[in-house]
């Protein structure tokens, strides 16, 4: 079976085009294995990259400890530009499929390659049922969780899959090993969170680290990084577009006004075929 590993800010993917390939009978076994970093290729999940009745393409994600996700910005963009490298698609505009809706792409191209891609997130949901939360809240936005004997402020949220934003300082010194698993396993989130935990370096600039649900600390996260902004500016600290530094890389975010749907736009790498 032949595949690509890609990877979006550092958040990287091992893709399996089942336009070509047959998709895998067991993909969460498959993507436990090949996504250890010691004994497999290393990774932070697999993606299959499936036809679609309703868009260009269906994108399934399996996180590196086999546990299925609804979607992944930074693997959005991977997508994009595997479809169009690859020769699934034509133009520079994309529908993809995935348990989060359809989204939509722009693929910025340059002499046939495909430098950047700007993905139609969709609106934010702060209702904490749209994630689930065990709460009866309205929402739950800037409201304390206790975790690991310390008390965060937190805003939580879906972006088609759930999010827990944290404001902090000395993001850098910050233990995201204890305190990561503490909040993406705490009882309010009975299928867990994905948890970010942000500071403001200046106007409109966050700095992220990011625990993802199945796979511990990443180097990005798209729909993270979206999340970011639209808790940063439901708490009034900042705009409706901020530039989010990951530890894998920079990604731009802007939340629309009048449709409410949120753009984020980034890169895209391939980083080596090869065949297993």
């Amino acid at each position: 079976m032949k595949f690509t590993k890609m990877q979006g800010a550092g958040n990287d993917y091992i893709y399996i085009n089942c336009f070509e390939e047959a998709p895998p009978q067991n993909p969460s076994e498959l993507s436990k294995r090949l996504s250890d970093r010691h004994f497999g290729i290393g990774s932070d999940g697999i993606i299959l990259i499936l036809p679609s009745e309703v868009a260009n393409l269906k994108m399934k994600i399996y996180n590196a400890d086999g546990t299925e996700a609804q979607v992944c910005g930074n693997g959005l963009r991977c997508a994009g530009k595997l479809a169009y490298e690859h020769g699934i698609c034509k133009g520079n505009e994309l529908l993809v499929e995935t348990l989060a809706g359809v989204k939509k792409l722009h693929l910025n191209i340059e002499n046939g390659a495909v430098k950047s891609v700007r993905v139609n997130m969709g609106v934010p949901s702060f209702r904490p049922a749209s994630l689930p939360m065990n709460v009866a809240d309205e929402d739950f936005i800037g409201k304390p969780i206790a975790a690991a004997g310390r008390i965060f402020s937190v805003t939580a949220l879906s972006m088609g899959n759930p999010h827990c934003v944290i404001f902090t300082e000395a993001l850098d010194r910050l233990d995201i090993r204890l305190y990561g698993p503490a909040i993406e396993n705490h009882s309010l989130f009975p299928e867990r969170v994905n948890v970010e935990f942000a500071e403001q370096v200046s106007e409109g600039v966050y700095k992220v680290r990011v625990w993802e649900r199945g796979s511990g600390e990443t180097l990005a996260c798209g729909t993270g990084a979206s999340a970011v902004l639209a808790a940063a500016h439901v708490n009034g600290k900042c705009g409706r577009t901020a530039k989010i530094i990951l530890s894998g890389g920079e990604l731009l975010v802007e939340w629309d006004e009048n449709s409410g749907e949120i753009y984020m736009t980034g890169g895209a790498e391939i980083v080596f075929d090869g065949v297993i």
